[in-house]
């Protein structure tokens, strides 16, 4: 069954948002699944063959061949005389596999396998991009200033998937433009709306200890402890190290430059 306007559109969907193959192959074949077992009322007769590279997708329903007259159940069971129409060798007892056309489909039938697909990946997407950001709180990231706002400053990473710099957590003294490049940590990340919400942050603690982690080999090492972060963003910070190394000076390791 040739269903390239639906599958090609889906091939785009995988290109912009770096669905791999497999899980395309398995969204498609959920919602024809739910399709089938729609039309049909089941689905565990039916063989669905996904080809998403090519543009196909081929369904076969699975039917066991029984004598003229005693077919029970039309979904499962078909007449020698209808088999051996579609093949002449056919014999009573034989499984007769015949493909689904999309013809067989109605136009609403299209439509909501259309809705369904949109659906699926946009679910797809936004569970997708919660993992991803769930297991980055507490990292620094790096994004572009999409739109600074009074109360929130909207911002994209390199997959412009949008974050939130909340006045809250913006440092008083700064000021951004749209197209700036900014650095902030992953705060928290909810779903609200059956939507990721993912909260940066300047102001925290941690966002200074991991600045330091990056400038200072010792604190990255784990040579040198941070105890304690003590902050007034944008005025003054207090910062406790220790070393169990006496041979590095951790206070000395920490003051330079930067």
């Amino acid at each position: 069954m040739k269903t390239s306007d639906l599958i090609n559109s889906f091939s785009e969907f995988k290109e912009l948002k770096n669905i791999d193959r497999e899980t395309l192959m398995k969204i498609l074949e959920e919602v024809f699944r739910a399709t089938l077992i729609k039309r049909y009322g089941t689905d565990d007769n039916f063989d669905i063959i996904v080809n998403v590279d090519k543009g196909d997708l081929e369904i076969f329903r699975n039917r066991l061949i029984v004598e003229d007259g005693e077919v029970t159940n039309p979904q499962r069971e078909i007449a020698y005389s209808d088999a051996i129409k579609i093949e002449d060798d056919f014999e009573v007892g034989e499984e007769l596999s015949e493909p689904i056309q999309m013809s067989e489909f109605g136009r609403r039938e299209i439509l909501s396998i259309r809705q369904n697909l949109v659906s699926k990946i946009q679910d797809y997407e936004k569970a997708n991009i919660y993992q991803k950001y769930k297991e980055k709180v507490g990292e620094i990231i790096v994004g572009e200033v999409y739109q600074p706002w009074n109360k929130e400053i909207l911002v994209v990473d390199e997959d412009k998937i949008e974050l939130s710099l909340p006045k809250s957590e913006q440092i008083a003294k700064d000021h951004y433009r749209k197209g700036d490049t900014l650095r902030a940590i992953v705060l928290k990340v909810e779903m609200k709306n059956n939507n990721p919400v993912i909260t940066l942050s300047r102001t925290s603690p941690i966002f200074l200890e991991r600045l330091l982690e990056a400038e200072v080999p010792e604190i990255y090492d784990g040579l040198i402890t941070i105890k304690k972060v003590v902050r007034v963003p944008g005025e003054r910070a207090k910062v406790a190290v220790e070393s169990y190394d006496d041979r590095i000076d951790p206070i000395g390791a920490c003051i330079g430059v930067k």
